[in-house]
């Protein structure tokens, strides 16, 4: 099944509906979404004017901030039977370089905003091809080319690779088939919510991640997707958009909620004023309980809670609106603490190091097995068979079931910082620090954070000199994005290991 078929489909069945929206403005109907992408389609396979001569199961990546035109791209390059390579846009340029390498990219998409980087890149990168302006003449043209019909694909075949971070610092592409993603989207309408054409989904949060992966039912079943105006969502635009485009739903990171659920404008506004205001499902990072308070009070009962990761996107276990709601049960406080139960689509079992499953109260590795698990690390068959050992994805996170069956997370055996739900490995961090002529070793942790979850430390050794954190700050910047930078430095001797020579981060994170 090639999920591209969506956009066909809702192109003949909703026709002058709204598929697209610029804020309160409609960008595109159903009609045109559909002409637009069988267009881009043909354009991209086309070997003559325009076109790029691409082949079914070639690559292409998106560097784009959220925007009507980069769904336009996501669907005509499923539709010609590609590989859609979702970049975060925010990411250091070395970094886009190593995804672009790795994922063995034809063509990169990309905007304005960031058209300078990825021409450099494009310049640079093995492989790559060309760059297309979007929106702009380029995109136009190949648009406009004489409409494709759809590509034929597989279940197994390759949709969109998510590249997300490894314990060695080195991204890794997820590979989530088509077959995947379809999985992702029918277990949306099981656990989360029914979906309508009367509906809408608001793109808030990346389209690289979790937005992009909850608009996928949304576009199935004809749901307008809507763009903010603003870069960062505020209450006055939301409450507008809310009244354009009833039964609103988007995904948020919780530092997005709990600003949100500040905003002037939402604490005082009238209940009816919210009315068409469906669902926000929020994940990615802990939501502190009394930030969940408020936004319940905010909000109402609007709020579903997700567990997942890159490789099963978004679906392990959940919160539904109802556990949200449900606050006369003897432990709601402490469930609102935890993870949920698991979804529909999947199996989940807390094990111990020897893959044995434990009984409920003890806390151990979180596997996880069903349609929506990747196929695995693209070219990367060590890493997908230790990670996929025994037919189950191994999370690396540590938690532990209830009785019930509810999931509590307790550690992250990866070390895996979360700031402004925002993934951080430390190694990457480290590295890069690393680098400074006067730096020796070095280990980086998170701390709790009230408003971004966790917040970046670095722990450093020097080599007698100590540098200004002006000058680590740098060295970072020349290397990662900035979200990923330190937000403190401690200067030690030297960092606390065990008798194998292993620095001993929980201890660090105690000294905090």
């Amino acid at each position: 099944m090639n999920l591209a078929c969506w956009v066909e489909r809702n192109g003949r069945r909703l026709g002058e509906a709204p598929a697209l929206a610029a804020g309160e403005a409609v960008h595109a109907t159903w009609a045109e979404l559909a002409a637009r992408v069988a267009g881009g389609a043909a354009g991209l396979r086309d070997t003559s004017g325009p076109g790029t001569g691409l082949e079914p199961g070639d690559r292409v990546a998106i560097v784009m901030a959220n925007r009507p035109e980069y769904l336009e791209v996501q669907y005509a390059a499923w539709h010609a039977g590609l590989v859609v390579v979702p970049v975060n846009a925010r990411l250091h340029r070395d970094e886009i370089r190593f995804i672009l390498d790795d994922s063995g990219t034809r063509v990169v998409f990309t905007d304005e905003a960031h058209a300078e980087d990825v021409d450099a890149l494009v310049a640079s990168v093995e492989g790559v091809d060309r760059a297309v302006l979007v929106p702009g003449p380029q995109w136009d043209d190949l648009t406009a080319t004489e409409p494709a019909p759809l590509t034929d694909r597989r279940r197994d075949d390759p949709a969109w690779l998510f590249y997300t971070s490894g314990t060695t610092g080195r991204p890794k592409g997820a590979t989530l088939t088509h077959g995947n993603l379809l999985m992702a989207s029918l277990s949306y309408f099981a656990d989360i919510d029914p979906v309508a054409p009367t509906d809408s989904v608001l793109h808030a949060a990346p389209l690289s991640h979790g937005s992009g992966l909850y608009g996928l039912p949304h576009v199935a079943k004809g749901a307008v997707s809507v763009f903010p105006g603003a870069s960062a969502l505020a209450g006055p635009e939301l409450l507008a958009l809310v009244e354009r485009w009833p039964g609103l739903s988007f995904f948020a990171a919780p530092i997005m909620v709990k600003r949100l659920a500040e905003d002037p404008a939402l604490t005082g506004a009238d209940p009816a004023q919210l009315e068409g205001l469906k669902t926000i499902i929020y994940g990615g990072a802990p939501m502190y309980l009394t930030d969940l308070e408020v936004a319940l009070d905010t909000f109402g009962p609007r709020l579903a809670q997700i567990y997942g990761q890159g490789e099963t996107p978004m679906t392990i276990t959940g919160l539904s609106k109802a556990d949200h709601a449900d606050t006369d049960h003897p432990r709601w406080r402490e469930r609102m603490q935890g993870v949920g139960f698991p979804r529909s689509d999947v199996e989940v079992r807390v094990v111990d190091e020897d893959d044995r499953e434990l009984p409920a109260g003890e806390p151990g590795e979180i596997v996880v097995r069903g349609g929506v698990v990747m196929s695995g690390y693209w070219e990367q068959p060590e890493a997908s068979a230790e990670t996929l050992r025994g037919g189950w994805l191994h999370t690396g996170d540590i938690g532990s079931f209830d009785d019930d069956g509810f999931l509590t997370l307790r550690d992250r055996s990866k070390d895996l910082i979360i700031s402004g739900g925002m993934n951080i490995y430390p190694r990457e961090v480290e590295e890069a620090l690393l680098a400074h002529p006067h730096v020796e070793a070095v280990a980086v942790v998170g701390r709790p954070d009230p408003e971004w979850g966790e917040a970046v430390v670095a722990f450093v050794v020097t080599d007698g000199t100590e540098p200004p954190t002006e000058e680590l700050d740098r060295t970072c910047l020349d290397r990662i994005a900035r979200f990923k930078r330190p937000k403190d430095y401690h200067f030690v001797d030297s960092l606390p290991t065990n008798n194998y020579g292993k620095v001993l981060k929980r201890e660090l994170r105690e000294r905090l």
